[in-house]
């Protein structure tokens, strides 16, 4: 499917840095196949959040740095296919999202469908995977934090959302599964913040049936994990961008010295 002009479905940063976190981009990117044009769906639709996580991409670049920690990025957008679901699940290749219809992902042939998995899907995470498990064999202590981003409020003024959505108060979300050591204690020094509302598995949940990366990478080998999920009115530009880096860059490590401390 992917032809010489289309972009790579991964980009990896400091993929050999000894730094305690390994950053996690699922919905970096929002690059659409030549081959599928624009799924039907309209320019405006495509720079939504409905196509990928507004305003991450350039945040987990700035963090990267900052914490000089590998990153690993994908590229293309979740309407092609989502990298934090199953292959198989509803909204891996989703047919509508947030009201608006996905016409190309209708009716999909297994043998489409199947070459969206082999060459976005699972090199992304052959990739990641790879990553943590050279990590291991080296007794690299390691951290996996998934990054992403939520929309303020669902629908807009012409699709409103079905039964309404009320905007989200949160300013930055931690979510967790069944290990939730790391992030409850991230969680707190967000908290102690004082500027700002943070919520514990909002605005979504995670759990091994709706998401990928954090289970399957983080949890099957025991790692201590968290997915951040930051507003996106709030990264939606350069300064924003650079805020929240700088804000992860410094409570980060502040979480890992008190996990280490709790967990010795």
């Amino acid at each position: 499917m992917l032809q010489a002009d289309d972009p790579p479905p991964v980009t990896v940063l400091r993929e050999n840095s000894p730094s305690p976190f390994v950053l996690a981009s699922d919905h970096a990117g929002r690059a659409i196949p030549g081959r599928l044009g624009d799924l039907g769906v309209g320019i405006a639709d495509l720079g939504r959040h409905i196509a990928w996580d507004i305003g991450i991409a350039g945040t987990g670049l700035r963090l990267s740095e900052a914490l000089e920690a590998p990153l690993v990025a994908q590229s293309y957008s979740r309407l092609v296919i989502d990298c934090n679901r199953r292959p198989g699940h509803p909204s891996s290749i989703p047919q509508a999202s947030d009201g608006t219809a996905i016409p190309a992902n209708r009716d999909m042939p297994a043998l489409q469908r199947g070459a969206r998995e082999a060459e976005i899907f699972a090199p992304y995470h052959a990739c990641l995977a790879g990553l943590l498990e050279r990590r291991l064999m080296l007794g690299l202590p390691t951290v996996l934090v998934a990054l992403h981003s939520f929309t303020p409020q669902l629908g807009r003024p012409d699709r409103p959302a079905p039964g309404g959505t009320a905007p989200r108060p949160w300013h930055v979300g931690l979510l967790h599964n069944h290990d939730p050591r790391f992030a409850l204690i991230l969680r707190d020094l967000l908290r102690d913040e004082g500027d700002l509302v943070v919520g514990d598995n909002e605005p979504y949940q995670l759990s091994d049936e709706d998401d990928y990366t954090v289970p399957v990478h983080g949890e099957r080998r025991g790692l201590p994990q968290v997915e951040i999920e930051i507003r996106q009115d709030l990264i939606g530009d350069a300064a924003g961008e650079a805020a929240w880096a700088a804000r992860f860059a410094r409570l980060l490590p502040l979480a890992w010295a008190r996990y280490r401390q709790d967990n010795p």
